[in-house]
């Protein structure tokens, strides 16, 4: 079975800054190709992990703390490191990403390929609308997940070639 691609916006729009990822997800909506999953998560790990399956490759935008912070900074994370961060919230939310990639390699559900965009935030206080520093950063951001998706589709369909036996 070929798999597609997710691409998950965690976050809530309605705590400033962490709306980011939910922004990139709408911004996008009219620029993916046929076969890419857009959907927005609260980033609660039973419902996160009900998103993907297997074959998929999931690629996940979020906000996130870091201590000392530089707002508006971009990361990119495998899922690995994700996981390794785990002991380390970095999350606005009350389990992290990491814990929840790590609770999906505890049961079998880790998708084929999984990748974090993150950028650090300023403001998680009540409002709508992102604070300088993290609108400014939106539109590399919004890029680079972009361009992850077509990198997931490529790979999906060069898996899929190499499992019917094309080379």
């Amino acid at each position: 079975m070929t798999g597609r691609v997710v691409v998950i916006g965690v976050g809530n729009p309605f705590r400033r800054d962490d709306g980011a990822g939910p922004a990139v997800i709408e911004t996008l909506r009219a620029r993916v190709p046929d076969g890419t999953v857009l959907t927005d998560s609260d980033g609660e790990p039973g419902r996160m992990l009900g998103l993907w399956h297997r074959p998929d490759a999931v690629i996940v935008v979020e906000t996130v703390h870091a201590h000392p912070g530089q707002p508006g900074r971009l990361h990119t994370l495998t899922a690995e490191r994700a996981a390794r961060l785990a002991a380390r919230p970095t999350s606005t939310h009350g389990l992290g990403l990491g814990e929840t990639f790590a609770l999906a390699a505890a049961l079998g559900r880790l998708p084929r390929s999984l990748s974090v965009h993150a950028v650090e935030g300023a403001d998680f206080r009540l409002g709508c609308g992102l604070s300088p520093p993290v609108a400014g950063a939106l539109p590399v951001l919004i890029r680079q997940v972009a361009g992850a998706i077509g990198h997931a589709h490529d790979r999906l369909r060069r898996d899929g070639h190499e499992r019917m036996g094309h080379r």
